[in-house]
């Protein structure tokens, strides 16, 4: 429902649903370790009670684990089968099946909200594709990073449009960007009316069930069924049970919880372009502009951007006491999911940017301006912690590595505390390679990196000088 931006204990055993998955080969024991070291650093520094983390690599499963506490009394440790609440992601479902309701000729994106609900403000201006992409006008109903007491109430979705959405707009139509939750509940609302069917039913039977997922849980009428307790904090004081929203008020926007892994299947299915038409997911995907040409960002129910060459479909979640962050590289192949039980954290998406390098090896594109200075990071905080990922470095560079010089790289670079700072000073071509020195700071030590980085982004050097 509600929206949060994209921002060490013993490591926890895999739990995922396919147990063989933890010996797939793209799981090594170096990369895993350093997963658990990322994950359990960020719920160390935040206090978050726990993350469920899954990932897929090559289009596939690769893992799902958790980390802490999904109660904490009684104590109860997080299990990657657990089903936690993914808030807001649950709008791309919504989206898709607008998506699949278009294919069958119930609607357009292009037709009006007047076409199933004239009574609301200016809803014969206002389109279904600008529901989707929060280009509506419509005022968000819950902005809100707590909860409030109306939201203990049960309510009605068609109560929540009614109030919110015979507002004045904000903005006039396509204009602006404008994230509102009240855009979902109405599209859901379309749902029903274009199909003839409840909410609920479509979304399952048109779009998770053929997408794999038969685990999802509504909120509206699985609550009990949510074994993670939801937290929350005042200021820095100590984690508190939150409260969960009343019945009602997820419908489309916020409605579903689920185990990690399920939502890993469905980014496969993003992936692979298999749930729905190609068509759709063309429109699914594409950046949304606004009147004046302007992109928004922001495809149906999804962010939508390139960051460091890489195409990203993203989008968090928040309802009371749990957080989600949903990162799917489609070219790549690559996605992370996290679940966290505190509300207002930014852990999710902590874990998940600090996961997504170590996924990108042997890319060029991984080591491109902007992203050589993150990949460095990684690399260093691992050695600072006597870890390497082989798979990143040429044959010769791994020789170079011998345990003898993991161990010196660990004793001398571990006093020297949090790096602060990595800075690309000059890139330069030889010997068939990209030669590049660094600037790399350490709170008061300052010392320099020196990388090779072959044509197919293997490192063919990575040494430390004062």
């Amino acid at each position: 429902m509600r929206i949060l931006p994209l921002l060490l204990l013993v490591p926890a055993l895999c739990t995922s649903v396919h147990p063989a998955l933890c010996a797939s080969p793209e799981m090594t024991p170096t990369l895993r370790s350093m997963i658990d070291a990322a994950a359990n650093k960020v719920l160390a520094d935040t206090g978050v009670p726990s993350a469920a983390v899954g990932i897929v690599i090559d289009g596939k499963i690769v893992l799902t684990t958790a980390y802490g506490d999904a109660r904490l009394s009684p104590s109860l440790k997080a299990t990657g089968a657990m089903a936690y609440p993914v808030g807001s992601i649950s709008k791309q479902f919504t989206a898709s099946a607008v998506l699949l309701l278009q294919q069958d000729g119930k609607l357009t994106l292009d037709d009006t909200v007047s076409k199933f609900f004239p009574e609301l403000t200016r809803a014969n201006e206002v389109t279904i594709r600008e529901l989707l992409s929060h280009t509506s006008g419509y005022e968000d109903y819950a902005p809100q990073d707590y909860t409030i007491p109306e939201w203990t109430k049960p309510t009605r979705p068609i109560d929540v449009v009614h109030k919110w959405a015979e507002k004045p707009l904000d903005f006039d139509p396509g204009t602006q960007w404008q994230y509102s939750n009240t855009n979902f509940v109405l599209a859901a609302l379309i749902v029903e009316k274009a199909s003839g069917m409840p909410f609920a039913e479509f979304l399952k039977t048109r779009v998770l069930e053929p997408a794999g997922i038969k685990d999802a849980l509504n909120l509206n009428v699985d609550q009990a069924k949510v074994k993670p307790t939801g937290y929350m904090r005042n200021a820095l004081g100590p984690l508190r049970p939150a409260i969960l929203e009343a019945p009602g008020w997820y419908f489309g926007d916020g409605d579903l919880a689920m185990p990690v892994a399920s939502l890993l299947t469905w980014d496969i299915t993003l992936m692979n372009r298999s749930v729905l038409a190609p068509k759709s997911y063309d429109d699914f995907f594409a950046d949304v502009r606004l009147k004046d040409g302007k992109p928004t960002g922001y495809g149906l129910g999804v962010d939508v951007r390139v960051r460091n060459g890489h195409r990203e479909i993203e989008h968090s979640g928040e309802v009371g006491g749990f957080v989600a962050e949903n990162v799917v590289l489609p070219d790549d192949r690559i996605a992370i999911a996290v679940l966290t039980n505190q509300e207002a954290s930014s852990a999710a998406s902590q874990i998940a940017k600090a996961i997504t390098p170590m996924l990108l090896p042997s890319r060029a594109a991984a080591v491109d301006e902007g992203g050589a200075d993150a990949q460095a990071k990684i690399i260093l905080q691992g050695l600072a912690m006597g870890q390497i990922n082989r798979a990143l470095f040429t044959d010769d560079c791994n020789f170079y590595f011998s345990q003898e010089a993991i161990d010196d790289f660990k004793s001398s670079l571990s006093p020297l505390g949090k790096i602060t700072e990595v800075t690309q000073r000059s890139k330069e071509l030889r010997g068939g390679m990209t030669f590049r020195a660094f600037t790399v700071k350490f709170g008061e030590k300052t010392v320099t990196l020196t990388i090779y980085t072959q044509a197919d982004g293997k490192l063919e050097q990575f040494l430390i000088e004062p």
